[in-house]
């Protein structure tokens, strides 16, 4: 299975272009130069699309969830055994490293799908028995048809992690990648038809977000929306959505505390932190960007995760030796850029970084490079501890108490996740409880069990994702109440 230059819409079944017959350029970001192109869709053919699925949901839904696990299995399973070619479009497409996206990426994109095809199997409704006169029983069923817009820093991963929960469930699908990575979205079409998937039941629509996904988010018979992306543009959805009464889920953006106590494991955490600084060029809603350590370490802190950011490869994403690939377009390279400029306005020092982009050679000379990024000497305030900036860029402050963390570490509008490291188990509870996040990871970052409910606080989202969670999101509770 391999992508192809023109890429097609998924609609009943089919592989179309849009109806407008007008293409996208889609860049390859290390090289900077457009390779492929994907449909321009608008309201047309997300009309089609809905038509398509509306069609199919009589159908689906009540197929039965033992038929609906088989053909979702066999979709994981061809996923998985074309896990390669997967990881290499992978990789193209976004700029990550082609070993991230074989091991994480597409590993955890057939994961999705093979979890929530097996949970369904198990999702139990509720009942309460009023004695000697009547029983209650909750029935979930399926919402309908369902919008999924997916971003563009996790393609495959987090589209799978949206769309197999709403099949599973029952419920028909219209979806749409980022136009930035669209092309394993592309590739899951294919996969579909070889999985025998019936017509309708999933459609992916590409273009952009101001167009095909906004068509989605107004359609007045789409009921429900789940997104994962940026603030602004979940308040936007919200604004259009929210007045229609569809259901919700909106995945935002964070702006995440990572809190190091000087009784930690130091070398763990040393390595964990870079992982979590920097894994996908930081481009991770779960990233680490505001690192606050307590001052007994600091100095011994600062001196060896700046040694180790600046040892780190950034280049050829098909090299085995790179830790960091290209940034995902250049219009977001562009806007790291400013903000680094920012960081230096407020006062920051850079410890390591640059705020220029990293120019390579060969092959690569117009690819969106960039070296990790470390400031120090920050205010808690300040737009760069504030802000999301969804980039190979961090802060490092010390503090003292942890009352005083506590504070600088709830102090954003984001309350996404955080990580805590210490040994002391009680002040890992105290803390833990005290932070306004919606996942805290002790000793660890991203170690995620599919099972666990996955979403965030304040401006970081509405609604959770994940686990039973998920299947909850995408069903109606009907109460039946039988008198005897």
């Amino acid at each position: 299975m391999s992508p192809d230059k023109y890429i097609k819409n998924y609609i009943d079944g089919a592989l179309v272009p849009a109806l407008s017959t007008n293409y996208i350029d889609n860049v390859n970001p290390a090289i900077g130069q457009v390779y492929s192109h994907i449909p321009d869709s608008d309201t047309d053919d997300v009309q089609r699309a809905y038509e398509a699925a509306e069609r199919a949901f009589p159908t689906w839904s009540k197929m039965g969830m033992q038929k609906r696990f088989r053909i979702l299995a066999r979709l994981a399973d061809i996923i998985e055994q074309n896990l390669d070619d997967f990881a290499a479009a992978e990789s193209i497409d976004s700029g990550k490293p082609f070993k991230t996206a074989l091991s994480i990426d597409i590993p955890r994109a057939h994961q999705n799908i093979r979890f929530f095809a097996t949970a369904i199997l198990h999702f139990a409704s509720e009942s309460h028995h009023m004695e000697g006169e009547a029983v209650n029983f909750t029935l979930r069923q399926p919402i309908g048809i369902v919008g999924c817009i997916s971003p563009w820093n996790l393609p495959l991963y987090l589209f799978t992690w949206k769309i197999a929960p709403a099949l599973a469930a029952g419920n028909c699908v219209v979806a749409k990648p980022s136009e930035i990575t669209p092309m394993t979205a592309y590739m899951l079409s294919k996969a579909c038809i070889e999985a025998g998937l019936p017509n309708g039941v999933l459609n992916i629509v590409h273009g952009e977000g101001p167009k095909a996904g906004q068509a989605i988010i107004e359609h007045p018979k789409i009921k429900a929306i789940s997104f994962t992306g940026g603030t602004n543009t979940g308040r936007k959805i919200a604004a259009t959505a929210a007045p229609m009464f569809k259901k919700l889920s909106l995945e935002l953006g964070g702006k995440n505390p990572n809190i190091i106590f000087a009784d930690c494991d130091f070398d763990q955490m040393i390595l964990t932190t870079l992982r979590s600084s920097f894994s996908n060029n930081g481009q991770i809603c779960l990233c680490g960007s505001r690192i606050y350590v307590e001052r007994p370490i600091y100095e011994r802190f600062k001196e060896e995760f700046v040694k180790k950011t600046q040892l780190m490869k950034v280049g050829d994403p098909f090299s085995e030796v790179t830790d960091l690939g290209a940034i995902s377009s250049k219009a977001h390279l562009e806007k790291i850029i400013n903000c680094i400029n920012l960081a230096e306005v407020e006062g920051g020092n850079m410890l390591c970084g640059s705020n220029e982009p990293l120019r390579m050679k060969g092959e690569y000379e117009q690819g969106y490079f960039l070296r990790p990024v470390v400031f120090e000497g920050l205010p808690i305030d300040c737009r760069t501890n504030q802000e999301e900036i969804f980039g190979p860029v961090v802060t490092i402050t010390p503090f003292d108490t942890e009352e005083e963390v506590l504070a600088y570490a709830n102090s954003t509008d984001y309350g996404l996740s955080a990580t805590v490291w210490t040994k002391d188990i009680s002040r890992a509870q105290r803390i833990s409880e005290s932070l306004q996040a919606g996942i805290v990871w002790v000793n660890c970052w991203l170690l995620r069990d599919l099972r666990t409910p996955f979403g965030g606080v304040k401006h970081s989202g509405v609604g959770r994702e994940g686990g039973l969670e998920a299947l909850r999101f995408f069903t109606e509770p009907k109460n039946v109440c039988i008198k005897y």
